[in-house]
Order: structure tokens, then C-alpha cells, then sequence
């Protein structure tokens, strides 16, 4: 029998995923193609820096669960994501919740799983890194201030608890 505390986590960590999956589907466009940016990215970096790296990975890979079964995303979008998730993941646990983790985790773990998908597709991969570099600076610019509407969601909870 779930307890109540198991049964607020769960919860929890299913709308965490929820949110990382429909933010993904919100799209700014670039310049030029390939240049797009998903708001996940900096949700992510949100959640993981208020959440935690244990409900961050968990709602990182239930999202990617879903989109894998909704057929929203391939075997390529689920281990650009991942890497990116393990990154993210790394600073956080290294750096702490501060100004530096959410302004650089992002673009590291950006920059990460394009270098590691240029050895997965063979293609090079200075063009995939600058393609993603609109993404990296909306990312840098914007999971601080995701983070903080999160932060005062959590506190909201915590007040009605």
C-alpha cells in the first residue's frame, strides 16, 4: 500500500515528466533550419536544480518513455536527451544549486550530446554544435528564471501541505 508521501512523489515526479514532455514540443524558431530551441532544455536545468538529480532523472527518462511510445521522438532525440540529462546531472552534483549551474549546465550538456551525436551519425561536429548555439544561450538565459517560478510553486505546496 502507497503511503501518502510515496504517493505525493510519484505524482510529482509524473508531472515533472509531463512538463519536460510538453515543454519539448514548444518550439522557437531559429534563423536559419536546425536552429530551433525547445523549452525543455531549460526546464530540465530548472527541475534538476530545484528537484533534485534522483526526480530529475526520473522524469527525464519517463519523458522520454512517452515520447518514445506517442512516437514523438527516436532512439537519436532519447540519447541527445539523455546525455544532456547526465550532464546536467554532473554539474548539478559538483556545482550545487547556484547561478553558475543554471547558467552553464545547460550549454555544456548542449554542447556534450552534439559532440557525442556527431560520432553517432558520422556527420561533423562543429555544424551540429552551432546549430544547437541559439539554444544554448535561450537555455542559459531562461532556466534561472524557470527555476524560480518552480521554486515558488514548491513553496506554494509546502505552505498547503
Amino acid at each position: 500500500m502507497l503511503n501518502r508521501e510515496k504517493l505525493q512523489l510519484l505524482t510529482e515526479t509524473a508531472l515533472l515528466a509531463a512538463f519536460i514532455t510538453v515543454s519539448g514540443a514548444f518550439k522557437l524558431p531559429g534563423l536559419f533550419p536546425g536552429t530551433e530551441f525547445q523549452l525543455s532544455a531549460p526546464v530540465a536545468v530548472a527541475i534538476c536544480g530545484v528537484f533534485g538529480i534522483k526526480r530529475y532523472l526520473a522524469a527525464g527518462i519517463l519523458s522520454s518513455i512517452v515520447g518514445l511510445v506517442l512516437g514523438t521522438q527516436n532512439v537519436f532525440n532519447v540519447l541527445i536527451a539523455m546525455i544532456f540529462r547526465v550532464v546536467v546531472a554532473i554539474i548539478y552534483y559538483f556545482c550545487g544549486k547556484n547561478k553558475v549551474f543554471y547558467v552553464f549546465s545547460g550549454p555544456i550538456a548542449t554542447f556534450s550530446a552534439r559532440i557525442c551525436l556527431s560520432f553517432v551519425v558520422g556527420k561533423a561536429a562543429i555544424p551540429l554544435v552551432l546549430a544547437a548555439a541559439p539554444g544554448m544561450l535561450y537555455t542559459a538565459l531562461c532556466a534561472g528564471m524557470i527555476a524560480t517560478v518552480l521554486e515558488k510553486v514548491l513553496a506554494a505546496k509546502k505552505r498547503f501541505a
